[in-house]
């Protein structure tokens, strides 16, 4: 009889604890705060999208020179 009123007490207390954190998500601060994260997120990887996309550009442009000036040089 002990032992299930202490893994009753474990649950209730453990529901007790958690639910603070239950009712966060679901508040309008943390959407909105959520929301500025992802968009802060997304910002980022664009930029290193075109970060890269700018590096392959470049090594295109310095292998397209190497190209032509080996060619000239023959």
């Amino acid at each position: 009889m002990s032992n299930s009123m202490g893994i009753a007490s474990v649950f209730v207390l453990s529901s007790l604890l958690l639910s603070p954190l239950a009712m966060a998500e679901e508040s309008p601060a943390f959407v909105a705060r959520n929301a500025e994260f992802a968009a802060v997120h997304q910002e980022a990887r664009e930029a290193y999208a075109a970060q890269q996309a700018d590096a392959v550009k470049d090594a295109r442009q310095t292998a397209s020179k190497v190209s032509v000036d080996t060619d000239a040089d023959s």
